[in-house]
């Protein structure tokens, strides 16, 4: 008799997982599907952008045209030959010069092309741009740009997020004191983008106190101590960081401030309050808690626009990132670098929101993994 609710009870609980796993397998095959179709219709539309819908072919047709008469002219300057054989031999290689650019293909079945190679993480070879060691590989070119795009960025938005995060939390405790109103004032000086705050500090601090360099990641020539080297890098670091860092400080702070607020006015805190809970009790359980998901999606999306960089900052500083790298292949209507750093951006991005549904629901009990009331 004792055995009969056992076996039922692990019938039922064998049963519920089953449900469950099966509910989470669906899940996660939907949201695979889903980031998948997104990837492909952001890269595709990024080849289109890139190309202008194939007019960039007609841009590189007549530069090879224009640079192959102008070569073949100089060749044949002092030699007797036949303007027919002159023509042939122009024809001859423009023939061969949009062949080996793939000019010979129509865009269309190019453009496939490129979304099938991009998708395979197959980033190709840039027509116009090399990277320090004379390749022309896509993936050497930006993985050689990414530690400095990934010190800079990191170093600043790492900064600016947790003491934006940190002081915020301290201004919502201390609503309408004098530093949350000195905080509320200065947060429109955010509109300022970070290089007009980079102009800025060159003049004052390189032009006029000569205490901080120009710009660039290290001096000419570099220190030859790795710790000299290091502290000179630090030294190239502080203006691009601290123009970064400036110029979205106060916003940050004011857009953390109020959200907590939000937080901290509900009536379960002030129930907590009315309980004697110790204020540090409260702010962990009530306010940091609920507020944990929200936390951790914006620091995932700032780990991810590491990637990009800062495009104008970085050029204005000459700062040898991937920012500036993805400024200089828009020039150049270089398409596989920028196809190659838009894909690679899609998938961390595709990655991260896949692994963001987990993390909620480890973090927030509320939240179940593929939906449902089961």
């Amino acid at each position: 008799m004792t055995s009969e609710p056992n076996e039922s009870t692990g019938v039922s609980f064998k049963s519920a997982a089953s449900v469950t796993l099966k509910r989470v397998v669906r899940f996660m095959s939907f949201r695979v599907l889903m980031l998948l179709v997104t990837i492909v219709i952001g890269v595709y539309t990024t080849i289109l952008i890139a190309n202008m819908g194939g007019y960039v072919d007609t841009i590189m047709r007549n530069n090879i045209r224009e640079t192959t008469i102008m070569k073949v002219a100089a060749m044949t300057a002092n030699k007797p030959i036949a303007p027919e054989a002159r023509q042939k031999m122009v024809g001859d290689l423009i023939r061969l010069e949009e062949k080996r650019l793939g000019l010979d293909t129509p865009f269309v079945v190019r453009s496939f092309r490129y979304l099938f190679n991009a998708l395979k993480l197959d980033l190709g070879r840039a027509q116009y741009m090399v990277s320090d060691s004379g390749s022309r590989t896509v993936r050497l070119i930006l993985l050689e740009r990414l530690p400095a795009t990934l010190l800079l960025m990191g170093s600043s938005q790492l900064i600016l997020f947790f003491s934006s995060v940190f002081l915020a939390l301290m201004l919502s405790r201390s609503y309408g004191s004098f530093w949350d109103k000195l905080v509320i004032t200065l947060s429109p000086t955010s509109a300022a983008p970070p290089w007009f705050y980079g102009i800025f500090f060159i003049l004052i601090f390189a032009a006029i106190f000569k205490i901080l360099p120009f710009g660039g990641m290290v001096s000419a020539p570099p220190p030859e101590t790795t710790i000299g080297y290091s502290l000179d890098v630090l030294k190239h670091l502080i203006l691009p960081a601290s123009s970064l860092i400036i110029s979205s400080f106060f916003l940050s702070i004011y857009t953390w401030r109020t959200f907590f607020l939000i937080y901290s006015s509900e009536d379960y805190v002030d129930m907590a309050k009315a309980k004697g809970l110790a204020p540090r009790d409260i702010e962990r359980r009530y306010i940091l808690r609920p507020t944990l998901p929200t936390i951790i999606t914006n620091f995932s999306l700032l780990v991810i626009g590491l990637w990009t960089g800062a495009t104008i900052t970085e050029t204005v500083f000459l700062w040898p990132g991937l920012g500036r790298t993805i400024y200089r292949a828009i020039g150049y209507y270089d398409t596989a670098v920028i196809v190659g750093s838009t894909i690679i951006f899609a998938y961390l991005l595709a990655f991260t929101v896949f692994l963001l549904d987990f993390i909620y629901a480890l973090v927030d009990p509320r939240v179940k993994v593929g939906g449902g009331n089961n």
